[in-house]
């Protein structure tokens, strides 16, 4: 995209569908920017993946994204954040943020006891980075970790084509079962801010706020994310005063789906294509 700094996009990528909780709280904050969110389906999951593979796709995408000329690039997953945030620094000419730094920082500045929990994929809580945040900005949190992969199941099956709106997780047996038995031990260890670590999770809040005990507070890591991003083009200049649009690619056939799940989670209609990734570093739109 040619023209000034103001109207370039922001480019925004996931393994999959929990970015879009990150493109929503963005599009909430910042409604005239342009919007260019990939969601790598195809190599989805990254968590079970080691780190330098992770990279290696990060680096990968923001190569391609680089076509967009985005002045800004997030990395709306964590995993991702972890394995590849730092590598993206160095290699992209514009800045790159991702989401595990401003959620550490939002909790550092909301807990009163200092005593934080964490709920996250497993690869997240392996890499053990949200413990390493907040403690780079406070070392004297208490910070305590809990893998919770099921809840990015239940996060999906709320966004399903056949789910039945009128039944969210936090009435569905099943799933408040699975919550009891991941935050249960949060109780006795005197928490009072939990980060959820991972963007599928803000879309469950309900059912995850419903098993904590009366005063503590949640932090989304999206939320947080929108707003750092903010921060950021608003010191630059780069803010975009006019228009808007999102555009969403996938790397994998699940194109309607996203359509289904990207209308349910951003409110409207957005158009999704499917792209390839190459190694000549710059991809295809198919």
């Amino acid at each position: 995209m040619s023209g000034s700094p103001e109207a370039a996009p922001i480019g925004v990528f996931d393994s999959g569908l929990g970015g879009l909780t990150v493109l929503d709280e963005l599009v909430r904050r910042m409604p005239h920017e342009h919007f260019v969110f990939l969601g790598d389906s195809a190599r989805c999951p990254y968590g079970p993946r080691d780190p330098q593979e992770v990279k290696s796709f990060v680096l990968e995408i923001c190569s391609f994204l680089e076509q967009y000329q985005c002045k800004m690039v997030v990395i709306a997953c964590n995993t991702a954040t972890a394995a590849g945030l730092a590598a993206a620094q160095l290699a992209l000419d514009v800045p790159a943020v991702g989401v595990v730094e401003p959620g550490a920082r939002a909790a550092v500045h909301m807990t009163r006891n200092r005593c934080v929990g964490v709920i996250a994929t497993e690869g997240t809580v392996a890499q053990g980075v949200y413990p390493d945040a907040i403690r780079h900005l406070d070392v004297g949190i208490q910070v305590f970790q809990q893998a919770a992969p099921e809840f990015v199941r239940i996060a999906e099956s709320m966004l399903d084509a056949d789910a039945d709106p009128a039944m969210p997780a936090e009435e569905r047996f099943d799933d408040v079962e699975v919550a009891h038995g991941y935050l249960s031990p949060f109780h006795e260890l005197g928490i009072d801010t939990l980060v959820l670590g991972c963007t599928h999770y803000p879309l469950i809040a309900g059912l995850i706020a419903q098993e904590m005990d009366e005063g503590v507070t949640l932090v989304s890591s999206a939320e947080e994310t929108a707003r750092e991003v903010h921060a950021i083009l608003t010191r630059r200049g780069q803010l975009s005063d006019a228009g808007g649009s999102v555009e969403i690619l996938v790397t994998g056939d699940d194109v309607e789906k996203f359509k289904v799940i990207g209308s349910r989670v951003l409110g409207w209609d957005v158009p999704v294509r499917r792209i390839t990734l190459q190694d000549d570093e710059r991809g295809c739109i198919e």
